[in-house]
């Protein structure tokens, strides 16, 4: 068998040559578009307001089939942060683990492996969030460190192959993702696709998730998300977001919304539409439009409320001074 050691330094290995070469691999998965996407934009002026029953509205929609089945719940936790601006609210995932459980799941987890600090009990804590899972006796995975299978990789816009990724992930019956609204200084926004980065095990990829950053972060993004093959939904945190120099150094932004949605590809749109950024100017989610989902505004149906109505121009990251929409 393969060490680790060598088989990381193989993975980078090939991650640079592909970055050498400046182009993506093929082939690509067949089209998994539907004709048409569906993203509900929920106003919510602060964590204060009734969430549960924010989402419970939402979630009607999309009707998910989760009675008697298995939710898994992907936040997004990064560092603490005492300015609750880095990390999915606590009060949003409380608010998720209660709806889906009236919508009679059998059993609600959350799961996350962050990618900056190893000591994930820390950032729970300091967060909020270790004291909501107690509260409502949730259990948490450190997805970091979660029995693993491996996944073959069904599109090739990086050089690996596949992934060893969390059971967990792999055995739930619907996937929530998560995530907050931000600018990010190396994929230009970070939302629900980019989200799932937090599945991949730093125990087997490094700190932060390095196999990753070397083979291309857009890249990365795209294969995941075309790998996993199991029904997903796209709860996102857009309540306060974050703006500038992101994920994790950028300013608090009260966008005062929550975007849910079952399309990856036509939520992020939206939310990046939200955010004043032209989603055809971020590379994973132009790459995804031509396969994995909509993000053309005239083949997604926007329920709620119309989101250039709630748009802001959120300041770009420095790495990204041209990404706004016009």
């Amino acid at each position: 068998m393969m060490r680790r050691r060598e088989f990381l330094g193989a993975t980078l290995a090939a991650g640079a040559l592909l970055a050498s070469c400046g182009r993506r691999a093929a082939p690509l998965p067949p089209d998994r578009r539907a004709a048409r996407s569906r993203v509900a934009v929920l106003p919510a002026s602060s964590y204060e307001v009734d969430l549960t029953d924010l989402l419970l509205r939402g979630l009607t929609a999309f009707a998910p089939a989760v009675r008697g089945r298995r939710v898994v719940l992907k936040p997004n936790y990064v560092e603490f942060d005492p300015r609750g601006v880095i990390n999915t609210h606590p009060r949003l995932v409380e608010a998720a683990v209660l709806a889906f459980l009236r919508l009679d799941a059998a059993e609600v987890i959350v799961g996350e492996g962050a990618g900056h600090r190893r000591d994930t009990e820390y950032i729970l804590e300091a967060s909020g969030l270790e004291a909501v899972l107690r509260e409502r006796r949730v259990r948490f995975v450190d997805l970091n460190l979660d029995r693993v299978a491996q996944v073959e990789l069904r599109a090739r816009f990086t050089p690996l192959g596949q992934l060893w990724l969390p059971r967990t992930v792999l055995d739930a019956d619907l996937l929530v993702s998560m995530p907050k609204l931000k600018t990010h200084h190396w994929a230009g926004v970070t939302l629900s696709m980019k989200n799932l980065f937090g599945i991949v095990p730093s125990a087997i990829y490094g700190w932060p998730k390095n196999v990753l950053h070397q083979a291309g972060i857009p890249n990365s993004i795209v294969d995941i998300n075309a790998a996993l093959a199991l029904p997903r939904l796209a709860i996102v945190d857009g309540i306060v977001g974050m703006e500038g120099n992101g994920p994790i150094q950028g300013e608090a932004r009260a966008a005062g919304v929550v975007v849910i949605g079952d399309d990856f590809p036509a939520v992020d749109a939206t939310c990046a539409r939200i955010m004043g950024v032209d989603p055809q100017r971020v590379d994973h989610l132009r790459w995804a439009g031509d396969f994995l989902g909509n993000i053309d505004p005239a083949r997604i149906d926007q329920l709620a409320e119309d989101p250039k109505l709630l748009r802001q121009n959120f300041a770009p990251p420095p790495n990204f001074p041209r990404l706004r929409l016009v």
